[in-house]
């Protein structure tokens, strides 16, 4: 687990190279065990491949989303605020697992925050994922989880760099 919190870097540049189905079923059998509060799983993923949805789910928002048109996959996080009050919580958990699970795949991954942010002056980001992805009301959509073949290559966070100050021993 530390090596690949070691190299792990946002992703958001994709090569042309598909994602074999074994790792999308493994990204699935992933997110199905992350862990939820009382093991109520208040989350529910869309798994979009279709380059044209993945267009315009690049468009949610004005700024840090244009990086889900080159993906391979786009994985559309949303939660049910009725089921769980830590839903966000849930999700969030379940989205970091997601990230993890690729890396460890050979895949990069990228973080699209959606809950909260406006797709313009009239319709928030979730507004407009919904009307996309026609999403039932009971959900609520916290992020899209980016994902494919890197195109790009970062080193991962040097030791010497972390911010260790924030952490305090009692």
């Amino acid at each position: 687990m530390i090596d690949l919190l070691r190299t792990r870097r946002s992703i958001r540049a994709y090569t042309d190279r598909p994602i074999e189905p074994e790792k999308i079923e493994i990204l699935k059998e992933a997110l199905l065990r992350s862990p939820s509060s009382r093991e109520i799983r208040p989350w529910r993923f869309y798994f979009v491949q279709s380059p044209g949805t993945l267009e315009a789910l690049s468009r949610c928002k004005p700024h840090g989303a244009s990086f889900l048109k080159t993906a391979h996959l786009g994985i559309v996080v949303c939660g049910e605020p009725d089921q769980s009050d830590v839903w966000v919580e849930d999700c969030s958990i379940a989205a970091l697992v997601a990230h993890l699970t690729a890396h460890g795949l050979g895949l990069g991954s990228c973080w699209c925050q959606v809950r909260k942010r406006d797709h313009d002056d009239d319709t928030t980001a979730e507004g407009y994922v919904r009307s996309v992805l026609g999403l039932p009301d009971n959900l609520t959509v916290e992020a899209i989880v980016a994902v494919g073949y890197p195109a790009e290559e970062k080193p991962g966070v040097p030791a010497n760099s972390l911010p260790v100050g924030k952490i305090t021993m009692v």
